[in-house]
């Protein structure tokens, strides 16, 4: 089950919230937990009990981890960190590990070995991160474990962020888990409700779009395409990426402050970057915070020697290529993006200083595309062969677009662009300000029900309805 889909709109959510707000304050975890654990076994019944599991044991390992000294206390973080990277290992990259291991032996003329794929499930790179800062935040004393069990599940199933994040630490809703009722305000109700509007909005109304049209592209052998065609396809594909996922993160941050829970943004107009380490500040903020605090500066951050953090700095990008999907397209989507990273530390930052501000963005963004062809494309071998015909400058008008799709073509790009203007990030900080005035808010909740109504009918008449990070 999707935030974007008829299912949840018109059944799911609002079924929710009504039992949510006439419970009284000592049952609004329960209904949120029963909902998540509902929302969840939707889509996999399986798996449920798989997590639920995992959730238990890591419950009374940390507890007991909270509770111990010495080799015992290291002992028990290390048990709960490698119990979430091995389920992770497991579910998600055991089918990559075994193809690989099979096509090794067939090149040394061996007999590949018999395996059953393993199905993955949904959300698993998300809640593994989020259990394991459960555990290091405790370790680290940052903040005292959870009391009840059932505030952890909670904690770790919440359906707003439980399919696609924000990534979600622990010491920043520890509290809220506990008692939110300061936060439970009709301005949060309102304010939310607007954030999930739009961030419906940018799913079904520019992502789909710009999917369709990305899909046809890809759909083609590179062989067969203008470099216009190519352009246009992963143009197409990188706002899609974008307002899909910062469609989806809007909604839960919205679904979030609806039901009393402040998650941490996630995206902050990344395409206007003026280069790769400053798109990184922008583009999956709390993946890129994860990864500095708790992989990062435990290699050594910055107080290593300069070669050493340079391999850090590579190393934690290729671990990130890798959490995104078990192929060697996202391997090398993340050693590509660890290269500028280093590039910008060693001479970018300063070739970027010279050319000014327009053309460090357009040169940020056209890095930025081709990074996207390895994410989006199957195999490195299409992907080596689109970039090719990318900059090959061959001829040929590009595959067909039509009305609509020039449309919210011109809209996603104003609106991916738009931040490089003066004021415009300072206007959005006070739009997504959960204190509005009363005029406001009045403005804000007639244009969230348009938009939502809108993007209901959009979902209603089209079948094309994906969601890219679901499968993350």
């Amino acid at each position: 089950m999707v935030f974007s889909s008829s299912l949840f709109l018109l059944y799911f959510l609002p079924v929710f919230l009504l039992l949510y707000y006439l419970s009284g304050k000592k049952l609004k975890n329960y209904v949120a937990l029963v909902a998540s654990v509902f929302f969840y076994a939707w889509g996999a019944p399986t798996f449920i009990f798989i997590v639920v599991a995992s959730i238990i044991i890591d419950f009374f390992a940390v507890k007991e981890m909270h509770q111990s000294t010495g080799n015992k206390k290291k002992w028990l973080v290390s048990f709960s960190i490698a119990l979430n990277i091995g389920l992770l290992l497991y579910f998600k990259y055991a089918n990559f590990f075994v193809e690989n291991f099979n096509e090794l032996l067939m090149v040394f003329g061996g007999k590949p070995a018999e395996w059953t794929r393993v199905a993955l499930p949904i959300g698993i790179s998300f809640f593994s991160f989020q259990k394991m800062t459960y555990a290091v935040d405790v370790y680290r004393r940052v903040h005292v474990p959870l009391k009840r069990i059932s505030d952890f599940a909670l904690y770790i199933l919440m359906f707003p962020q439980l399919i696609a994040g924000p990534i979600v630490r622990f010491n920043e809703i520890a509290d809220q888990l506990e008692d939110r009722h300061s936060n439970e305000t009709v301005d949060n109700r309102l304010t939310g409700f607007f954030r999930f509007a739009l961030g419906l909005g940018k799913k079904v109304l520019i992502a789909n779009v710009m999917g369709e049209y990305a899909d046809a592209v890809f759909s083609l052998e590179p062989s067969n395409m203008s470099t216009a065609t190519a352009w246009m396809g992963i143009i197409a594909y990188a706002f899609q990426i974008y307002y899909d996922f910062a469609g989806y993160s809007g909604m839960a941050i919205g679904l979030g402050r609806m039901i009393g829970f402040d998650f941490p943004e996630n995206f902050n107009n990344p395409y206007i970057s003026q280069n790769i380490s400053e798109f990184w500040r922008r583009w999956h903020m709390t993946l890129g915070r994860w990864m500095r605090d708790y992989l990062y500066i435990p290699l050594g951050g910055n107080r290593v020697s300069t070669r050493r953090m340079y391999f850090n700095l590579w190393f934690v990008f290729l671990i990130s290529g890798f959490w995104h999907g078990a192929a060697w397209t996202f391997v090398i989507w993340g050693a590509y993006h660890g290269l500028f990273l280093i590039a910008d530390r060693l001479f970018l930052l300063k070739f970027y200083a010279k050319i000014g501000k327009l053309p460090s963005i357009i040169l940020t963004f056209v890095i930025t595309l081709v990074g996207w062809v390895l994410f989006r494309s199957e195999t490195l071998e299409y992907a080596i062969s689109f970039t090719g015909r990318m900059f090959s400058f061959s001829g040929g008008s590009p595959l067909y677009i039509s009305q609509k799709m020039w449309i919210m073509l011109l809209v996603a790009a104003f609106f991916g662009f738009w931040g490089a203007f003066g004021g415009i990030e300072q206007w959005q900080v006070k739009l997504f300000a959960k204190k509005q005035r009363l005029s406001t808010l009045v403005v804000m909740t007639v244009a969230s029900v348009l938009l939502f109504v809108i993007s209901l009918a959009s979902v209603t008449a089209s079948g094309f309805n994906p969601f890219i990070y679901f499968r993350f």
